[in-house]
């Protein structure tokens, strides 16, 4: 009898787990951005549309879709996205060809969205989404060939092909980079074989020096004069250099404590859609470097729960949905407060969850709902 007794004291039991510190993070920042989103926009929806809370019910809307689709993911098995992954990848790549259809919708000069009648779609969204997922199963599918060079270029070659249709079709530099980080951090991850990352590295840096010859010397493109404008944008003031220098001037005014919620004399105008990829700048003005801190440490410990579940997760497959979705917002944060403090030129990349955007709002949650999916399925001993 005692020795039974001993052996059902000895039997760990197997608790199920779920990431609710990153769910409160979530919800925090969703929070904190539609407070710095009406603060931010109000003065500019009350001129353009006479409704200071015009881009704050549009978001709240994208919000409540967001949140509709991540809860719907977290209780689906992710496992389940393994037979669709092709699926969703191609279907990601036919979305981009759509933008050159009638449905295709031109805003501020550029053709890069979708009208699906009750508003517009960014197939350049889609793409990260599908990529993360088709590129998560391709890599649990050949783990063990990873090492090989035919294997590790095929994979890059599918991740090429995404970024090549998003560059060409819709001129969209800053998703296409984007999307190239999301691949090559998945495949860093996932691969032992570090010679394969640094050919890739020095053949990106010989493409990226030949793109910028032909944009300067043949193309003579827009592109190009960013550089110019990044160097010193005090010469090109009253014209590419204007949001940069209104955006330094933000940040510099708000010091350390800000000028206080909804005091931002910036965002009257001065900062060109400033609710877009410049809200970083309001918030470094309004709550200063102290509220701007507040923010990172918010994305690092975010990025750090995202570390947590794909060390944790069952399967390799969750472990890279995991990976995938950690790259991109972790690009997408650094390069959008690269841009607004003038450390690379501008590249029109979004705040993730905090500037405004319905398409960027849902398809992130999208992916948080996978991610929360995959906490949800670890299991440990207790």
């Amino acid at each position: 009898m005692t020795e039974n007794r001993n052996k059902k004291r000895n039997k760990k039991k197997t608790v199920s787990y779920f990431d609710y510190n990153l769910l409160f993070i979530i919800i925090f920042l969703i929070g904190f951005g539609l407070v710095m989103l009406y603060s931010t926009s109000s003065y500019t929806a009350q001129m353009k549309f006479g409704s200071s809370t015009y881009y704050l019910k549009k978001q709240i809307i994208a919000y409540m879709l967001g949140f509709a689709a991540m809860f719907l993911l977290i209780f689906v098995d992710y496992h389940v996205w393994k037979k669709f992954a092709l699926w969703i990848y191609i279907g990601s790549l036919l979305s981009v060809l759509v933008v050159l259809s009638p449905l295709g919708v031109t805003l501020n000069g550029a053709r890069r969205w979708i009208n699906i009648g009750i508003g517009t779609v960014q197939p350049a969204e889609i793409v990260k989404l599908g990529l993360i997922i088709f590129l998560a199963f391709c890599i649990d599918r050949m783990s063990k060939g990873l090492r090989k060079a035919g294997i590790y270029i095929k994979l890059m070659l599918f991740v090429l092909v995404a970024v090549g249709m998003i560059f060409v079709i819709t001129s969209n530099l800053s998703s296409a980079i984007i999307i190239l980080g999301i691949g090559f951090v998945m495949l860093f991850v996932a691969s032992p074989k570090y010679s394969h990352y640094v050919y890739t590295i020095l053949a990106g840096a010989m493409c990226g020096g030949l793109f910028l010859l032909v944009e300067k010397l043949v193309l003579k493109s827009f592109r190009f004069n960013r550089f110019s404008v990044w160097l010193n944008p005090e010469e090109y003031a009253q014209s590419g250099g204007f949001q940069v220098l209104q955006a330094l001037y933000a940040i510099g005014s708000g010091g350390i404590l800000g000028k206080g919620l909804g005091n931002s004399i910036q965002k009257l105008g001065f900062v060109p859609e400033a609710q877009n990829d410049m809200i970083f700048t309001i918030i470094c003005e309004e709550l200063g470097l102290i509220g701007a801190l507040a923010v990172i440490a918010l994305f690092v410990f975010m990025i750090w729960r995202f570390m947590i579940i794909a060390n944790n997760a069952p399967d390799l497959f969750g472990a890279m949905l995991v990976v995938g979705v950690l790259a991109h917002i972790s690009l997408q944060v650094v390069l959008n407060i690269a841009v607004v403090t003038n450390t690379i030129p501008n590249t029109g990349v979004t705040l993730p969850l905090i500037s405004y955007g319905g398409t960027s709002v849902l398809f992130i949650m999208c992916e948080l709902g996978l991610v929360l999916s995959v906490s949800r399925r670890i299991r440990y001993e207790e």
